[in-house]
């Protein structure tokens, strides 16, 4: 038997992670299938997915930084190190009602386990602690909390971990237990479920994360959820079952449900809060506000998605706003028949900086997704993404260096479900610009993608930012607030004033040759360096032609592709 960890300490918690991620991979077609609870849009096993892929994510870095000496135990940060990054990442990464659940059941341990008192590491009495606290905070995020759904699920395992003796082993296996018999009960306290004949599917995701912690506390895996239900069946035999209530189980459902799902990360106040969630609880149901110490994760499902983002701006300053129309004869209304769509033959996934450049791909006819400044895509947003194109034969472009690992681990996923799909390595967006160009999907898909890797390729890419802090460049040191022009991912420049500094990159790049030159101007750029860089190209350089696109709020003040 390998060797465990007999206390919850960081490397703990850097396995946990990594277990459940792997189980809730495995387990996420199953938990989409019994989603009929608040909303039968099966998504719930998928969003608990992407939740937790974020924290994973957030686990590794921190793990990352101390191993190239950034924390004073090289190789080994605390468990309190660990824990916030694990709350961090999936509160900024939290998807849906399970996801943003998730998300504060993991921020609660964190409260317990990286306290100003906190050990470094935690025995069993600590682990039952953070469970007790992670079930009753998750309870407090849910304006109108429901019996039968995850937050039964967690309350009956911090129950049963307060009730154990023993070390974190013991305990974990304890709640795990206590979890899956609550789990089983679940249709007996929702009628949704026991006319659907299901178990609540958050509740199924949290005995998932809940094994994966026995498992790397103990190396052992504990057996699965108890069965309950009629057996196997269709997500569509579920919808068709019964009608979504509402939030309030003492509120009668309300036929068809709000028509949107609007999720936003938040800067505000506490007291900003307090009053944001009163005017959300007024506007529609399954609300539910995690986080604290400045940044929340909203949720609600509304029928004015506008009115609910306008109560976020009142608060505070909202950002990665998401909102999701279910649909007539989609999630909220049982009986209707959804007809699969047939397949296209061939799209294009495009990761893309800023909101014009997203625009400009789907009228491209693209599968955008939307990359923000410090908040790379998962693997798991890159496959939704690919599924949503609902194509045979798709061409994926990361148009990010950084992003070429990421990509890859979505393309070998998505083709483990019979789609065929081209990895093209763009490392900017322009040279994914230059892929779409020539992007025609009426010839044979290998000379496709062969004739949009040529048009990547062929395109040297630039972008001209600001800097953010001191630091050494290929061009020398850098201060704060100094312009960098870098060309093909080096800084090559750097400058007082942007357009001149943007001038300098473009004489740089077309001094070896070009015939066309992309600018991409972000919103931080002045409104005429577009039209100075269109003069200096009419003027020094013949015959060649030059395009502008407007990127939004990219990053980057600029990006420059010459073909």
């Amino acid at each position: 038997m390998p060797q465990v960890p007999q206390t919850f300490d960081a490397l703990a918690v850097r396995a946990w992670c990594g277990l459940a991620l792997d189980a809730l991979g495995r387990a996420r077609e199953e938990i989409d299938a019994i989603n009929v609870y608040p909303v039968a849009d099966g998504d719930t096993g998928t969003n608990l997915y992407l939740t937790l892929e974020s924290a994973v994510t957030a686990v590794e870095a921190v793990f990352a930084g101390h191993e190239a000496g950034g924390g004073g135990d090289p190789g080994r940060p605390t468990l309190a190190d660990a824990v916030r990054a694990m709350a961090h990442g999936a509160l900024i990464g939290a998807r849906g009602n399970s996801g943003t659940i998730l998300a504060q059941l993991l921020r609660g341990m964190a409260q317990v386990l990286a306290g100003d008192d906190a050990p470094a590491h935690a025995d069993g009495t600590g682990l039952g602690l953070a469970l007790r606290h992670a079930a009753d905070s998750a309870r407090q995020a849910v304006a109108h909390p429901v019996e039968g759904t995850v937050l039964t699920v967690a309350s009956a395992a911090a129950d049963a971990a307060g009730a154990a003796d023993g070390d974190c082993g013991a305990v974990a296996r304890a709640a795990y237990e206590g979890a899956r018999m609550a789990l089983a009960e679940t249709p007996d306290r929702l009628d949704v479920l026991r006319q659907a004949g299901v178990v609540d599917a958050g509740g199924r995701g949290l005995v998932t994360v809940l094994a994966a912690l026995v498992e790397s506390l103990t190396g052992e895996t504990p057996r699965g959820p108890a069965a309950r239900g009629p057996g196997p069946y269709s997500r569509t035999e579920a919808a068709h079952t019964v009608a979504a209530p509402c939030a309030d189980d003492d509120a009668p459902p309300r036929p068809g449900g709000p028509a949107f799902e609007v999720i936003y990360l938040l800067e505000a106040e506490d007291a900003s809060v307090a009053r944001l969630r009163e005017r959300l609880d007024a506007l529609g149901d399954s609300l539910v506000v995690v986080g604290g110490d400045g940044l929340w994760n909203v949720h609600v499902h509304v029928d004015d998605a506008g009115a609910a983002v306008e109560a976020g701006v009142e608060a505070g300053r909202p950002y990665r706003i998401r909102i999701t129309h279910f649909g007539i004869g989609d999630a909220h209304a049982p009986g209707a028949e959804r007809t699969p769509a047939e397949r296209v033959q061939r799209a294009v996934v495009a990761v893309v900086p800023g909101e014009g450049l997203a625009a400009l791909c789907t009228e491209a006819g693209a599968t955008a997704v939307l990359a923000r400044l410090g908040e790379p895509p998962a693997s798991g947003e890159l496959v939704q993404a690919v599924r949503r194109a609902h194509a045979r034969e798709v061409v994926l472009l990361p148009n990010d260096a950084e992003l070429r690992h990421t990509a890859a681990a979505a393309a070998e996923q998505v083709r483990a479900e019979g789609v065929r799909v081209a990895l093209i390595p763009t490392r900017s967006a322009v040279q994914g610009i230059a892929a779409l160009a020539v992007h025609e999907p009426q010839r044979r898909f290998d000379e496709d993608v062969v004739a949009m890797t040529s048009a990547a390729g062929a395109t040297r890419y630039a972008e001209v930012t600001v800097a953010e802090r001191q630091s050494w460049t290929m061009a020398g040191i850098c201060q704060a607030g100094d312009v960098l022009g870098l060309v093909d991912g080096d800084v090559a420049v750097i400058g007082q004033d942007l357009t001149e500094t943007a001038l300098a990159v473009l004489d740089r790049m077309l001094a070896a040759g070009g015939e066309l030159v992309t600018l991409v101007v972000g919103d931080g750029a002045p409104e005429s360096v577009a039209e100075r860089l269109q003069a200096r190209v009419r003027e020094a350089y013949l015959a060649v032609d030059t395009v502008v696109h407007h990127g939004g709020r990219q990053g980057s003040v600029l990006l420059i592709g010459v073909e």
